[in-house]
């Protein structure tokens, strides 16, 4: 084999913004930086200054695709096969033949996970999907690490754009202040919102019945 990589995504489940997959790939794991696990289990602080690291060696490559709010309302397509296109996406970016990897599964079958992305890929190689394989394999938690620091500078650009949005998530009660806020306002969701997801139904919803309400 030539090398090692891993893939892995962040931001699946907001309700604001894209999603990211990031991939990473390496001769030897002993190149990575020390400290590198789960982005969840880490400061954002200490994600950038892993990132950084990442970017600046010579021995790690690394791959990143962005799924924008529109890819993810389109009905002709579901968030799975999203991320599997997205993993691969990143993984061309990088693969060279013969490499071999894990990528974290976000199907309830791993290894149709695996396959589904393999399926993708334009080189030959050796690929496993597992649960929790941001936990469990430093190279994923680096692709987590790379994809979490793309989504958390997404974010604070629509910071710029709109104010605070929180995390985006919609268990975020600033987000969901936000959300129900604009369309008060405005009458709409925000360019940014993801409008199949529960809680920007939720948004419009309490906005028509306050209008029927005045009648």
């Amino acid at each position: 084999m030539t090398g090692h990589f891993g893939a892995d995504e962040a931001g699946r489940g907001p309700v604001l913004g894209s999603m990211f997959a990031a991939a990473v790939s390496v001769p030897d794991e002993d190149v990575l930086p020390d400290g590198i696990t789960d982005s969840k289990f880490l400061t954002p602080a200490r994600r950038e200054e892993l990132a950084d690291a990442l970017r600046a060696s010579p021995n790690v490559a690394i791959g990143i695709a962005e799924v924008t709010v529109s890819q993810i309302d389109d009905p002709e397509t579901d968030l799975n096969t999203l991320t599997v296109r997205a993993q691969a996406d990143a993984l061309r970016q990088i693969l060279a033949d013969d490499m071999e990897g894990i990528v974290d599964a976000c199907d309830t079958d791993e290894a149709r996970f695996a396959r589904r992305v393999a399926g993708k890929l334009d080189k030959n190689v050796t690929l496993r999907a597992e649960h929790g394989a941001d936990e469990n394999y430093r190279i994923v938690g680096a692709a987590s690490i790379i994809a979490k620091v793309a989504r958390d500078a997404h974010v604070a650009e629509l910071v710029t754009e709109y104010g605070d949005v929180g995390s985006g998530y919609p268990s975020d009660p600033t987000t969901k202040t936000f959300l129900t806020e604009f369309v008060e306002q405005h009458g709409e969701l925000p360019g940014c919102a993801r409008a199949s997801w529960q809680t920007s139904k939720d948004a419009l919803a309490a906005r028509e019945q306050a209008g029927l309400s005045e009648f």
